[in-house]
Formats: C-alpha cells, structure tokens, sequence
C-alpha cells in the first residue's frame, strides 16, 4: 500500500520561497496512470489544488498558482517537491501531497499524506 509523507518547515517569512518535499513509500512515482499532487487547505476554507507531476515527468499548475509553483522530483529518492515563491500570510494552510488516477482529487480518492501546517509570518 502506497503511503506519502510530507515535510518541510512548518513558518515561513513573507516573500520567502516555501519549499515541501512528499517521501512516498510503497510504489514508485514513475509507475503509469498516476498523477502526483500537490493540495491545500486554508484555515476554514475548502480544499485548493496546487498541481501535479504525472508518472511520465510532465508538470501541470493551477492557473492561479502557475506562476509562483514549481513542482519536481527526484526518482532515484521516490520523492517530489513543491516550491511556491513570493509567499504570503494567504497562502497559510495545510498542504498535502496526494496520488491519484486524475488531476485535481477529491479527498475521498487515491492517497494522501496526512498533511503538514506551513504558516506564513514574519
């Protein structure tokens, strides 16, 4: 069974680059069909999807993100990262990384991480 973990710092100044890197354990991000995510939630807000590195390599964004989201990975570590540039106290939430068979899923599909809280604050 796949299992995703993710980890970085939990503060983060304004302006700064928040870096997070999601250590999968139990399949590789390399096997076919699966798209790796990168989610959001805000404090009391729903769920925002970021974007995703698919099996193959290729990257896909938000729109509203696009500009400030890399998104990477390293095979030889079973790892991939986010980095969002230019950060602000909106982009506050908890981010999870996520494995599922299309963009943008719901939390009730593929597999996710349990989450890590990244504050934004000087």
């Amino acid at each position: 069974q796949v299992q995703l973990q993710e980890s970085g710092p939990g503060l983060v100044k304004p302006s700064q680059t928040l870096s997070l890197t999601c250590t999968v354990s139990g399949g590789s991000i390399t096997t076919n069909y699966y798209f790796w995510s990168w989610i959001r939630q805000p404090p009391g807000k729903g769920l925002e999807w970021m974007g995703a590195i698919a099996s193959s390599g290729s990257t896909y964004y938000s729109p509203s993100l696009k500009s400030r989201t890399s998104i990477s990975r390293d095979t030889s570590k079973n790892q991939f990262t986010l980095q969002l540039s230019s950060v602000t106290p909106e982009d506050t939430a908890v981010y999870y990384c996520a494995r599922a068979e299309r963009l943008r899923p719901a939390r009730s599909e593929g597999s996710w991480g349990q989450g890590t809280q990244v504050t934004v604050s000087s």
